[in-house]
């Protein structure tokens, strides 16, 4: 029955356009550990949007939202006390419906208290294919490149939130949080490009942000993947900062 729902879905989201449904589907939210898997199962140019869209449906909590339009999909929610707030999303290929970018967002705005974790922060990763023409620019030197990619990053989390974030406030909120974060890395990285050199160290390049105390950000490329993980606030914070971590964490 949930394979024929989630084909119905597919179905009629591709049909309909851009659109909001709410499931009265599991109990309680996601840890964050299921938030992590999620991410995990969807591989880039393998699964589809049938695969993800089964996956989401199958997941969603009662006060989570699914959103849809063409080539996007996201389930994301909140939840009290905490004030946490998080998102999955996979983005496909409009021709073959295949994954080319996905991503996982969680925040906590929990204000900052003694033996209290964790208190206010982001952890935020996408992984994205990159197209020949990112790959083949002629770029001065590799601090250049890994510079350049990073703002192609920036700027498809930025495109892909505008296309789905409109009905959804959570999502809306949570793309701004991530791209508040890569736009102060980058402030960082224009006045200092030596700093990209940092970029796919264990523990990223450390930077500043506004609302946040300070972030950490790492970025590897493999052949034509870009994979990126984010953290700031206390996800970011000394004994939590190694991403290598983040399989394991949860709660």
């Amino acid at each position: 029955m949930k394979a024929l729902r989630a084909l119905v879905l597919v179905m009629c989201c591709m049909a309909a356009g851009c659109q909001v449904v709410d499931f009265a589907v599991p109990e309680g939210p996601l840890t964050n550990k299921q938030i992590y898997t999620q991410y995990h199962q969807t591989i880039l140019k393998e699964s589809t949007s049938a695969d993800v869209l089964s996956r989401f449906v199958t997941v969603t909590p009662k006060d989570a939202l699914l959103s849809q339009s063409k080539s996007i999909a996201a389930i994301a929610g909140t939840t009290k006390p905490g004030h946490k707030m998080w998102f999955n999303m996979v983005t496909f290929d409009e021709n073959d419906l295949m994954a080319k970018r996905k991503y996982y967002f969680i925040s906590h705005e929990r204000p900052k208290q003694l033996f209290v974790e964790p208190w206010e922060g982001v952890d935020f990763g996408c992984q994205m294919v990159l197209s020949r023409e990112i790959l083949g620019e002629p770029y001065a030197d590799e601090n250049a490149r890994r510079i350049a990619v990073l703002k192609k990053v920036d700027e498809d989390t930025r495109k892909d939130m505008a296309e789905i974030g409109t009905d959804n406030a959570t999502l809306n909120i949570s793309g701004m949080m991530a791209g508040q974060g890569m736009e102060s890395l980058l402030t960082k990285l224009k006045a200092s490009p030596a700093f990209a050199a940092r970029l796919s160290e264990p523990n990223g390049v450390e930077f500043e942000h506004i609302n946040l105390d300070k972030g950490k950000l790492r970025m590897v490329i493999d052949n034509d993947v870009v994979t990126v993980k984010m953290r700031l606030g206390s996800f970011g914070k000394s004994g939590k900062a190694s991403f290598e971590r983040l399989d394991a964490m949860d709660e």
